[in-house]
C-alpha cells in the first residue's frame, strides 16, 4: 500500500482510500500556474504583428521578444529540481508563479521594444520553473496506482491553452488593447498563488546536491549567442556581429558540453546520450521542433500583414492547428503503446511536411486551404510530439529519467528559439530581396507571399528530414540492459 501527504500535513492515508476530491484544490492550482503559462506562449504570437507597428520597430526585433522568453525558460529548468530541494517545492512553485506574473505586469508596461524584451525575460525566469515543479507536486500526491488518471487530469491545460491562446489574444487586441494580453495574467497568478498558498502540501526539501555554478553561466551564454548569430545572418552571415555570436556561442557551448561531461552533478545530463535509441530520439525530436515552431509563429504575420486579416479573424483563422494537436495527442499515446513510436510518427511527420508544402503551393490561395493545411500541421504536431517525447523517455536508463526530463525540457525551448530566430531571419532576407526589384502596389503583395512560400519551403524541406530519420527508430531494448 502507498501513502501521500496532505495538504495540510496530516498523516498519509492509505491508498485504498484515496478519492480525486482530495487532490482537486492542490491539483486546481497546479493546473492554473501550468495553463497560466503554456497560455503566455501562445497569445503572443498573433500579437507580433501588432507590437511592431506599435514600438515602429522591425520583426527581427521583435522577434526577440518570443526568443529571449524562450531562452529564459531554457536557463532556469534545469535549476527547478535544485531549487526544490534547496527551498521547498511549494515556496519555489508559488515565487514562479509570483515572478512571472510580476514580469506580466511590466511587459504591459513596456514603453519599448528593449523593455519588453527584457520584461519577457523576467517572465521566462520565472515560467519555466513552474510545469517541472508542478508535475512533479502532482506525481508525489497522488498514490502509484492512481497517477496515471491524475497526470491525465494535469494534461488538460497544455491542451486548452494552445486552442483558446490565439483566439482570446486575438479578441483582446482587437476589442481592448495589446498590453491586456500580459495583464489577463495578473488576476489568474493571483487566484494561482491564494489557492496554492492555502491548499498545496508543504513538502520537504531534499539534500540539494552541489549546483554546477559554471554550468549556469556557460550554457544561457552560448545559446542566446548562438541564437543572436543566426539572427543577424539574415543581413550577414560575414558581419562582424554574425560572426562573433556564433564564434563566441559555439566556444560557450563547447566548454559547456565539457563541464557536463566532467560535472559530477551537471547541469543537463549529457551521458544519456550513450543510448543510440535516445539519441535517434531526441535528435528527431530536434529537426521537428525546428520546422514547427518557427513557422508556427509566421503564420499570424502571414494573415495579419499579407492577407489583411483582423487578429481576433487570425485566432479564429489558428484554431484548427490546436484542434488537429488536440484530437491527435491522446491517440498518439494509445498507438504508442501498441506498436511503438516509429508508425504514429511516420504518420504525424508525414502530415507536418504535406502542410508545410501545401502552404508553399498555395500561400496565396483560399482561406479554406490555409485552416485545413493548419489542420494538418496540428494533427501532425500531436502525433510527433507524444510519440517522440514518451519514445525518448522509455530510452532512459530508469537512474536517469529525473536527470533528463531538464534536459528535453530545456534542449525544446533552445531548439525553439533558433527556429524562431533563423526563420524570422530567412523571411526578412526573402522580403527583403523580393521587394528591392522596385515592386510596388500588387507586385509588394506578390512579393510578401513569395517570401512566406520560400519560408514554409525551407520548413517543409526541414521536415523531410525528420520524415527520413523518423524510419530508423526502433522500439527501445530494456532500457541499458547491457551496460547493466
Amino acid at each position: 500500500m502507498s501513502s501521500y501527504p496532505s495538504a495540510q500535513g496530516t498523516p498519509p492515508q492509505q491508498a485504498s482510500e484515496f478519492s480525486i476530491k482530495q487532490l482537486f484544490a492542490p491539483l486546481v492550482a497546479v493546473i492554473i500556474g501550468t495553463f497560466m503559462v503554456i497560455l503566455d506562449s501562445t497569445v503572443v504570437n498573433v500579437a507580433i504583428p501588432t507590437l511592431v507597428n506599435y514600438f515602429d520597430t522591425s520583426l527581427q526585433t521583435i522577434q526577440w521578444s518570443v526568443t529571449a522568453y524562450t531562452l529564459a525558460l531554457s536557463a532556469v529548468i534545469p535549476l527547478a529540481g535544485w531549487l526544490s530541494d534547496k527551498f521547498q517545492p511549494k515556496r519555489v512553485f508559488l515565487a514562479s508563479i509570483g515572478l512571472f506574473t510580476l514580469g506580466s505586469i511590466l511587459c504591459a508596461l513596456a514603453q519599448s521594444p528593449e523593455q519588453l524584451i527584457l520584461f519577457r525575460v523576467l517572465q521566462g525566469l520565472g515560467g519555466g520553473m513552474v510545469s517541472p515543479i508542478g508535475t512533479a507536486m502532482v506525481y508525489r500526491l497522488a498514490p502509484p496506482d492512481k497517477r496515471g488518471s491524475v497526470i491525465g487530469m494535469f494534461g488538460i491545460p497544455m491542451l486548452l491553452a494552445p486552442a483558446l491562446g490565439p483566439v482570446l489574444s486575438g479578441w483582446l487586441i482587437e476589442y481592448v488593447n495589446w498590453q491586456w494580453i500580459f495583464l489577463i495574467n495578473l488576476p489568474i497568478g493571483v487566484i494561482g498563488i491564494l489557492i496554492g498558498a492555502k491548499n498545496l502540501p508543504a513538502f520537504p526539501g531534499g539534500k540539494a546536491p552541489s549546483l554546477d555554478v559554471l554550468g549556469m553561466i556557460l550554457g544561457p551564454l552560448a545559446f542566446a549567442m548562438i541564437t543572436f548569430g543566426v539572427s543577424e545572418g539574415s543581413e550577414s552571415w560575414t558581419s562582424a556581429s554574425t560572426l562573433t555570436g556564433l564564434i563566441v556561442g559555439g566556444f560557450a557551448l563547447l566548454l559547456f558540453i565539457l563541464n557536463c561531461l566532467r560535472h559530477k552533478q551537471p547541469l543537463l545530463e549529457l551521458r544519456v546520450f550513450k543510448s543510440s535509441d535516445f539519441t535517434r530520439g531526441i535528435v528527431t525530436s530536434w529537426i521537428m521542433q525546428t520546422a514547427l515552431f518557427g513557422t508556427v509563429l509566421l503564420f499570424p504575420l502571414l494573415l495579419q500583414q499579407v492577407k489583411h486579416y483582423t487578429p481576433l479573424a487570425t485566432g479564429l483563422i489558428m484554431l484548427p492547428q490546436a484542434l488537429g494537436a488536440m484530437i491527435f495527442m491522446p491517440l498518439a499515446g494509445k498507438l504508442f503503446d501498441k506498436v511503438g513510436a516509429r508508425p504514429p510518427l511516420l504518420v504525424g511527420m508525414t502530415l507536418i511536411t504535406a502542410a508545410m508544402f501545401t502552404m508553399y503551393l498555395t500561400t496565396g490561395t483560399s482561406l479554406g486551404i490555409i485552416m485545413l493545411s493548419l489542420f494538418f500541421l496540428g494533427s501532425g504536431m500531436g502525433l510527433s510530439m507524444m510519440s517522440l517525447n514518451t519514445h525518448v523517455l522509455t530510452a532512459t536508463p530508469p537512474t536517469l529519467v529525473s536527470r533528463v526530463t531538464p534536459l528535453t525540457s530545456a534542449s525544446q525551448q533552445v531548439v525553439s528559439s533558433f527556429s524562431i530566430a533563423g526563420f524570422t531571419g530567412f523571411l526578412s532576407s526573402r522580403m527583403t530581396a523580393n521587394v528591392a526589384g522596385g515592386a510596388n502596389g500588387d507586385d509588394i503583395m506578390q512579393s510578401g507571399l513569395s517570401a512566406f512560400g520560400d519560408t514554409f519551403l525551407l520548413a517543409a524541406c526541414i521536415a523531410c528530414v525528420g520524415l527520413a530519420l523518423s524510419f530508423f527508430l526502433r522500439r527501445p531494448k530494456q532500457p541499458w540492459a547491457e551496460s547493466k
